[in-house]
């Protein structure tokens, strides 16, 4: 009897501790994919609601049973080595699963929970993102919204976004995208000070005659070239001048002051335009475009509080 009490205890104590060494298993790897995301130990502790100590300790001793490094750390940053690079490609498309399991188990139609989040333009942000979030959200208590701003092309997938926003023509087929926003215009625009004293282009090449002012995109190439078209011809000219900015309100503060032509949406300049503080030229070559678009991958599972808002961004 008492060998016998003796093999269930041994059992017993075997599976307990095999639940435990996977549950260790799986908060080390789900505090490295956290770390690792965030790229910031500061971050990701305030994250996950532990010490920076604590998730330290987790990831050297992650590091030290897989016999790897999987993080660069200097007092300064956090970056990712070769192997903590395979594994968190690996990683983060199980643990977004999860997460997303996990949020529908504990959704309702009526009472959506869970946080959303999206990478966008700071024009769409502004323009469409935030009006549409400032009536959504007081109805569902239970949603959280996180929106980053960044006007590069980013990668969703491997940022671990729910879903990004951008132009219709900047996105990748391999997307779902629904339209969010009317269609939109590239527009060279100067002021009236500036065009009095230089004469306005009549066919885009006349852009390399004139001080342009450059929007600054590194996931692009750095200065794209402006493009146009016109009955079926397509022109792509790169122009000069003496600035160069990556956010649209420098921009426009630098064109309003006559220090060149610059070519931004037509819906950001509309009212200046209107009051004829900017003048529009080469208005014959600036057809208009498919405009902004929500875009995610066509295989998540999605939960319920994403697609509140994605329905709410609708255009």
């Amino acid at each position: 009897m008492a060998a016998t009490e003796h093999v269930h205890a041994t059992e017993h104590a075997s599976r307990d501790n095999g639940s435990s060494v996977m549950h260790d298993e799986l908060g080390s790897l789900a505090a490295f994919a956290a770390v690792a995301e965030a790229r910031s130990f500061t971050r990701a502790a305030g994250r996950l609601g532990t010490s920076q100590s604590a998730l330290s300790h987790k990831i050297r001793r992650l590091e030290s049973r897989l016999g790897i490094r999987l993080l660069t750390r200097t007092t300064r940053s956090v970056a990712l080595t070769d192997a903590g690079s395979r594994l968190l490609e690996t990683l983060a498309p199980a643990l977004d699963d999860i997460k997303e399991r996990l949020s529908a188990l504990t959704e309702s139609e009526s009472s959506p929970t869970g946080i959303v989040r999206i990478s966008s333009a700071d024009h769409a942000a502004e323009t469409i993102l935030w009006p549409a979030l400032r009536t959504l959200l007081p109805k569902f208590p239970g949603i959280s919204v996180e929106v980053n701003v960044d006007n590069g092309l980013v990668d969703i997938v491997a940022d671990r976004f729910d879903a990004g926003v951008r132009l219709g023509a900047n996105l990748a087929r391999d997307m779902i995208a629904v339209p969010i926003g009317p269609p939109e215009r590239l527009i060279v625009i100067g002021s009236p000070d500036y065009l009095s004293i230089n004469r306005p282009p009549a066919t885009p090449a006349d852009l390399t005659k004139h001080r342009c002012i450059n929007r600054h995109l590194p996931t692009l190439g750095g200065l794209a070239p402006w493009e146009f078209s016109k009955n079926g011809s397509q022109e792509r000219v790169r122009v000069t001048g003496q600035l160069a900015f990556n956010r649209p309100e420098l921009i426009i503060e630098a064109a309003l002051e006559g220090f060149g032509l610059a070519c931004l949406l037509a819906s950001q300049v509309k009212s200046m335009v209107d009051e004829r503080r900017l003048i529009s030229v080469l208005e014959d070559w600036c057809p208009e475009f498919p405009g902004y678009h929500l875009y995610y991958p066509s295989r998540r599972q999605h939960t319920l509080a994403f697609e509140t808002v994605r329905n709410a961004l609708r255009y």
